[in-house]
C-alpha cells in the first residue's frame, strides 16, 4: 500500500508501507468458559509482547514513575494493591476502586460506570487522567518515538507507520485480552481433580440457593442470579443495594442519562475475589465477611434496585436478598470459604502475564 503525504517536491518518492512479519497469538479458552466474543483486536505474538512491556512500562506517565502495573498487581489480581482507592502521580485519589483484570474479552464496556465501550478505549483514558498518569498522548508519544528500542518493537509489531496512542493503546489491549484465569481449586474440584470440603460443599450450595425464606429452608445466598457461570458475573451492570436515596451514587446514570440506571455498577466476577479486596465500587468492604453481612442484612431498597433482588412471591411477600438471607455464622464463613476457592494462584504468578525482565 502506498501512502502519498502533502509534500512540497511532487517527484519525491512516495513512502511505501511495509507490513509487518507477525505472528498469530491464540488465546487459550478453557473448555468450560463460553466461546469468546469477536474481538475488534486480533491478538499477534509481536503485539502481545509490545503490550506487555507498555503495560509494565512508567514511559507513559508525565513524570515516569507510573505504570497501568503501578495499580493493578498480579498477584492480587491486577488490583492495587488493597488500596481502597488508586493515587496518581500528583498525589491525588482517585474516586473508584481499580478493578481487577482477567477474562476481559468477555465485556463490552468498561470502568466500574461503563463510560468507555471497549478496551482499546480504556486503555487511552489513564494517560490523559488528571487523577492518573496525567499526562498528554503528544508528550507520551513523543518519549515512545526517541527511545531505544520502542520504535523497533513498534514496527515488528505494526509495520513502519507512526507511533500514536491508537497503536499504544491496541497493543495494550492485546495484552489485557490475553489474561485468562480459569484455574482455581473451584475449576479443578467440578472435574473431580480435586476435592471440596465439607464447608466448601456447603458454601457452594449456599452460593447457588434461593433466599432461605422460612426457618426450614435450605440456607440461600441467591448469589448465582448475578455471579453465576463460569464467569462468576453475568456481565451486567446492576445497583445492589449499598445505599439510599440519600446517598447513592450515579453509577450507569452517569453515563445513559437513564434515572432507573442510579446506582448501578458493573458486576465484577468473583474469580480471584480472595486478593482483590477491598471491595465494591468505592472499596468499602475490606472484607469478604463485611460484603456477606451486606447481602444478609443490608441491602438497601430503592427503585433501581436489581429486580432479582426485590422478587416476590404470589401473595406479594419479598422473595429476594432485600428481605434478608437469615444465614447464621456458620454458614457465613462457608460461603466465604467456597469464595476463596475461585483464587487462582496459577494466574497470580504467571510469568507470561509478569513483569517483563
Amino acid at each position: 500500500m502506498l501512502l502519498q503525504a502533502c509534500r512540497d517536491d511532487p517527484f519525491e518518492v512516495p513512502y511505501m508501507y511495509l507490513p509487518p512479519q507477525t505472528t498469530p497469538y491464540e488465546i487459550q479458552i478453557p473448555d468450560s468458559f463460553p466461546s469468546l466474543p469477536p474481538q475488534d483486536v486480533e491478538l499477534t505474538v509481536e503485539g502481545v509482547t509490545l503490550g506487555k512491556k507498555l503495560f509494565y512500562d512508567p514511559i507513559l506517565s508525565a513524570d515516569g514513575t507510573q505504570s497501568c502495573a503501578s495499580c493493578h498487581n498480579q498477584s492480587l489480581g491486577f488490583t492495587d494493591n488493597g488500596k481502597r482507592f488508586s493515587v496518581g502521580i500528583d498525589g491525588k485519589e482517585g474516586t473508584k476502586n481499580a478493578m481487577p483484570l482477567f477474562n476481559l474479552g468477555y465485556y463490552t464496556k468498561f470502568f466500574w460506570d461503563g463510560r468507555s465501550p471497549n478496551l482499546m478505549h480504556q486503555a487511552l483514558q489513564p494517560v490523559i487522567d488528571p487523577l492518573e498518569m496525567h499526562n498528554t498522548w503528544s508528550n507520551a508519544i513523543q518519549k515512545l518515538q526517541n527511545h531505544n528500542e520502542y520504535p523497533e518493537l513498534f514496527e515488528k509489531a505494526y509495520g513502519n507507520i507512526p507511533i500514536d496512542s491508537t497503536l499504544v493503546s491496541h497493543a495494550i489491549t492485546q495484552f489485557e485480552l490475553s489474561m485468562i484465569s480459569a484455574n482455581s481449586k473451584y475449576d479443578k474440584a467440578i472435574k473431580f481433580l480435586v476435592p471440596f470440603t465439607l464447608q466448601e460443599q456447603l458454601g457452594m450450595q449456599i452460593f447457588n440457593t434461593e433466599p432461605r425464606r422460612k426457618p426450614t429452608d435450605p440456607p440461600g445466598g441467591d448469589c448465582f442470579h448475578c455471579h453465576g457461570g463460569p464467569l462468576f458475573t453475568d456481565l451486567m451492570f446492576n445497583n445492589n443495594g449499598l445505599d439510599d436515596e440519600t446517598t447513592i451514587a450515579k453509577g450507569l446514570e452517569a453515563v445513559s442519562g437513564n434515572s432507573f440506571d442510579r446506582g448501578k455498577f458493573k458486576t465484577p466476577s468473583l474469580r480471584n475475589i480472595e486478593v482483590t479486596g477491598p471491595y465494591m465500587h468505592d472499596g468499602r468492604f475490606e472484607t469478604l465477611e463485611q460484603v456477606v453481612e451486606h447481602y444478609n442484612s443490608g441491602v438497601k431498597i430503592t427503585p433501581s434496585l436489581a429486580p432479582i433482588m426485590l422478587k416476590t412471591d404470589s401473595l406479594g411477600d419479598n422473595q429476594g436478598i432485600a428481605g434478608g438471607l437469615f444465614l447464621n455464622n456458620d454458614e457465613k464463613a462457608a460461603l466465604v470459604a467456597f469464595l476463596k476457592t475461585l483464587t487462582d494462584d496459577q494466574f497470580l504468578t504467571n510469568p507470561e502475564f509478569a513483569a517483563p525482565n
